[in-house]
């Protein structure tokens, strides 16, 4: 007679933190940019070369959110020619060192893309 190990009733449930931040960090381009951002102050069109296949609207979209939630922070230089500069807040800073480890973590366990993997 084989013997099942016990098995919880508990109804299992993710973290509303977790689910909050994948939620907003899985949002394409979210985490990508703050990743970009890391480097420092950067230009929209800057921006746009340093991650291939985004539109400038959707660039547009993703930078406004990230500034209404308090990650980053846009400033404008007076010109001419005028200028705007976005960059990581405190806040966003926060943010860089699980961003390192989930890159590291990609690095060292996720197949790069056009390599056959796992099943």
């Amino acid at each position: 007679m084989t013997v099942r190990p016990e098995v919880s009733r508990t109804p299992r449930s993710c973290d509303g933190g977790l689910a909050r931040a994948f939620a907003f960090l899985g949002k394409r381009w979210n985490g990508m940019l703050l990743g970009t951002l890391a480097n420092g102050p950067a230009g929209f069109a800057e921006l746009g070369r340093a991650l291939p296949g985004i539109s400038e609207s959707v660039l547009s979209d993703r930078l406004g959110e990230l500034c209404r939630v308090g990650l980053v922070s846009r400033t404008v230089r007076e010109g001419p020619p005028l200028g705007v500069s976005y960059q990581l807040t405190d806040r966003g800073s926060a943010l860089l060192p699980a961003l390192d480890a989930l890159a590291r973590w990609a690095h060292d366990h996720l197949p790069e893309a056009g390599r056959a993997g796992g099943c």
